[in-house]
């Protein structure tokens, strides 16, 4: 690989980032790597390098996440810039879901170094990578027709929409999301009213369910 990409590592341990820069290192030849620990610094560096992230090596269990939560936040807030879930878990609920809400590759943490090498340069040709026992499982496994639903949905929200809705399931009032949003009552309320009409819902709470499905509900496994 001539071309020189540049590639965000976002998790919030930094042995983990530390290995992950060593393998990447390792596998590509040109490659320029900035860190995030958290979803808020993620932001940061994808705006301040506006435009230059090739790809996102996201992890599920970092502050601000909140779940999936985070994945469907970045992909509709920089729909351009793949994003390929690193993670501890090896569960086929989440590997699959993981791809059904966006992500581009699933990359376990005790992967190989030449595995993840394959996989960071998969995605960057513009390809779908996965282990072979998660993609057999995908292939030959029951659909999800749940969370391919949900995914419909979730998938219509705004990134506003999706930090209000994740402010609802926090259990805040609409003059709490408003001051930190830094928005009219107004407005919170509007984005309210299309959030719900978006995901097929009459109350808040119908809301914060659907929303609570995108939580993952097995614990955080470091390596």
């Amino acid at each position: 690989m001539s071309e020189t990409f540049q590639i965000l590592i976002a998790d919030d341990h930094p042995l983990v980032r530390g290995a992950l820069k060593q393998a990447l290192s390792t596998e590509l030849d040109n490659v320029t790597l900035y860190e995030a620990g958290s979803l808020f610094e993620a932001i940061e560096q994808i705006e301040a390098h506006k435009g230059d992230i090739d790809l996102v090596l996201l992890d599920l269990h970092m502050p601000g996440m909140n779940g999936f939560t985070g994945l469907f936040t970045l992909r509709a807030s920089y729909p351009d810039i793949p994003i390929s879930i690193v993670s501890a878990s090896q569960d086929m609920p989440v590997v699959r879901r993981s791809i059904e809400y966006g992500a581009s590759a699933f990359v376990p943490k005790s992967a190989p170094v030449d595995q993840i090498g394959l996989a960071v340069k998969t995605v960057l040709d513009g390809g779908m990578w996965m282990p072979d026992w998660a993609r057999d499982a995908m292939e030959n496994g029951p659909a999800d027709d749940e969370a391919t639903n949900l995914a419909e949905k979730i998938g219509q929200l705004t990134p506003q929409q999706l930090r209000v809705l994740n402010m609802l399931t926090e259990g805040k009032l609409n003059k709490q999301i408003a001051y930190e949003l830094d928005v009219t009552e107004a407005t919170v309320k509007a984005h309210v009213s299309a959030i719900l009409r978006k995901l097929s819902v009459h109350s808040r709470t119908q809301a914060v369910i659907i929303a609570r499905e995108l939580q993952l509900q097995e614990p955080a496994i470091e390596t």
